[in-house]
């Protein structure tokens, strides 16, 4: 479990292709100061398993569906990447509960800097439309934001889509690779797991 609190940036060092798989090689000396093999790290969102850590780079095996299913797939050789431990028990919740693993892919649509902060409006895979609320929580690779606003827009042919829109504060801007991401870039989306809990209570609560 993680936080959306990003810790650091890291920078991915090198990727292996194996086969229906990849191993990523990233440097972020904070989260490997203490990483050991078995550990868990989120990678843009994605919780990955530490195979090996030396000298403030750690490697990490990744599966061809989590390729297929999220952003990691696009990752090149200098890709910035925003990393994050696993939570501890002492661990301040600063954002909110967040598993590492990827609802869907969104796409950046547009970007609005005001004077101190940026509006940012993302695509959203329509069938995770009903878990997005006003005022609520959505992880954007990796990272705990609160939705602004959110809007269905679902017409037209497929793959339909929605939309949603977070506000950046300038350490978000600079410590996360939000900062520097352009219009049309993908990202990792995860929406709140308690939305889904409690989807699933309704629909089998008995009707009276």
């Amino acid at each position: 479990m993680f936080t959306g609190i990003i810790e650091e940036l890291g920078t991915v060092v090198a990727i292996d292709e194996l086969g229906d798989s990849a191993r990523l090689s990233i440097r972020g000396a904070t989260v490997a100061s203490d990483a050991a093999h078995g550990d868990s790290i989120s990678v843009n969102g994605v919780c990955l398993t530490v195979v090996d850590n030396a000298d403030g780079v750690f490697t990490a095996d990744v599966m061809g569906e989590t390729l297929k299913r999220s952003a990691l797939g696009s990752l090149r050789a200098g890709s910035a990447v925003n990393l994050e431990r696993a939570a501890t028990v002492a661990t301040r919740l600063g954002g909110h509960i967040v598993q590492g693993h990827v609802d869907g892919v969104g796409q950046i649509l547009s970007r609005e800097a005001g004077d101190q902060w940026e509006t940012v409006t993302f695509s959203l895979p329509a069938e995770l439309g009903r878990y997005v609320v006003e005022k609520g929580s959505i992880t954007v690779d990796g990272i705990s934001l609160t939705v602004m606003a959110v809007t269905d827009d679902t017409v037209g042919p497929p793959p339909r889509s929605a939309r949603f829109s977070v506000g950046l504060i300038p350490t978000t801007l600079k410590l996360t690779t939000l900062g520097a991401k352009g219009v049309g870039e993908r990202v990792n989306l995860e929406v709140d797991i308690m939305a889904k809990y409690v989807e699933k209570l309704l629909a089998k609560a008995p009707r009276s």
